[in-house]
């Protein structure tokens, strides 16, 4: 098939040096897609997402599990950019705010949390469209401190930027210039609201991905905002009932190819390698999340069934499991308040966890102790590592 231009290179200097920056034609494509290559790949996306919305709707409590799996994401999205923090750092960076790692590493990952649950509470509880005020809204939670506070959070750049290389003149991908920002930006909004559907939601999500990594349109946290725009978008479009998919566990295990394809979108306007390595990634991200989440829920219902069975302390260490359900490192203090138990109540629930291998306790101090539900969070790292 014959392809057309994905867009236009302008003459734009940087730096003493003249180099080629690239500006993306709107959306949709001029090609039509080859929807047999893709056929396969587009049914078992929508059917592997059918299946992800199927078992959140049947979960008692799916929060449980949205609670854990944006912070996963945080920090899977997150390393993608060479953010080292781990998911038991997170959450002890959350309980304490006297993280064990670099302050700047656990702050990025905390931020990213805080601003993908601002963008899914915007648009379910105030009704908020996907649209580029929410993206910059997003943005401007992402970098509201640690290392990109300086780089004008929840605004467009107002200077070049380029993707690797050590200066423009050696980079593998310049950006829109800053004067073309606004209008492609505008483009962008235009066809993720356009009431014109000729493509399914998950190609959708597949172009605007590409698009907006193309504009590039902040100086810091494009990708991590790009891609919490897939999952937005697809909730966007009601092919989502709850923010548990991302892709940054599948754009990290496939990081080479996943960089080489927006290239050849952009270089040769090959838009089909591109959508099946995406719909391949909303396949296998979801048989993920399916797994996960019942090896979850079969901890959940043995480690009960066993406490059941433990005698001394039950009432309260059935409690105390309940809430590292919902916080799997947590404090004596916190389980206390959140429970409404006496600190003795909780002490001797926790006790009994510990005697059953359930909890751990990860201070080795003698105050302040923090208590981590190992099992549950070694789960949620299988495809992490922490």
């Amino acid at each position: 098939m014959k392809r057309h231009q994905t867009g236009q290179f302008e003459n734009t200097s940087i730096g003493g040096e003249t180099v080629r920056a690239f500006i993306p034609n709107p959306l949709p494509p001029n090609d039509d897609f080859d929807m047999k290559f893709l056929q396969h790949s587009l049914d078992s996306a929508n059917f592997a997402l059918g299946q992800l919305n199927s078992i959140t709707n049947n979960l008692p409590e799916p929060w449980l599990f949205i609670y854990m799996y944006i912070r996963k994401e945080a920090v899977l999205s997150s390393r993608i950019e060479g953010t080292q923090s781990t998911l038991s750092e997170l959450m002890q960076y959350e309980l304490t705010q006297v993280p064990g790692v670099p302050v700047d590493d656990v702050v990025e990952v905390s931020n990213y949390v805080i601003a993908l649950e601002h963008g899914f509470r915007r648009m379910r509880e105030d009704d908020f469209p996907l649209c580029n005020r929410l993206i910059r809204e997003v943005h401007e939670k992402l970098l509201s401190s640690g290392r990109g506070s300086k780089q004008l959070p929840g605004e467009f750049r107002r200077s070049q930027n380029w993707i690797g290389g050590t200066r423009p003149g050696n980079a593998h991908f310049v950006p829109p210039p800053v004067h073309h920002i606004d209008q492609c930006m505008s483009d962008l909004e235009l066809y993720i609201q356009s009431e014109i559907r000729d493509h399914s939601a998950l190609i959708r999500a597949g172009l605007s991905h590409v698009q907006f990594e193309t504009i590039h349109p902040f100086l810091d946290g494009n990708g991590r905002v790009g891609r919490l725009l897939i999952t937005l978008q697809l909730f966007h479009e009601g092919y989502l009932n709850e923010p548990l998919l991302y892709l940054s566990w599948h754009f990290k295990i496939h990081r080479s190819d996943y960089y080489s394809l927006l290239n050849i979108v952009r270089q040769q306007g090959d838009w089909e390698e591109w959508l099946k390595f995406f719909l391949d990634g909303i396949t296998n991200t979801s048989n993920n999340v399916v797994s996960v989440t019942r090896k979850l829920e079969s901890l959940f219902r043995n480690d009960e069934n066993r406490i059941r069975k433990f005698g001394r302390y039950k009432s309260s260490a059935l409690t105390v499991h309940q809430e590292l359900q919902k916080h799997p490192i947590s404090t004596i203090k916190a389980i206390a308040e959140k429970a409404h138990l006496s600190i003795p109540a909780v002490t001797n629930g926790m006790s009994a966890l510990e005697q059953l291998g359930m909890a751990r306790e990860v201070t080795n101090k003698q105050r302040y102790r923090i208590y981590s539900y190992d099992e549950y969070i070694s789960i949620l790292n299988e495809d992490i590592g922490d």
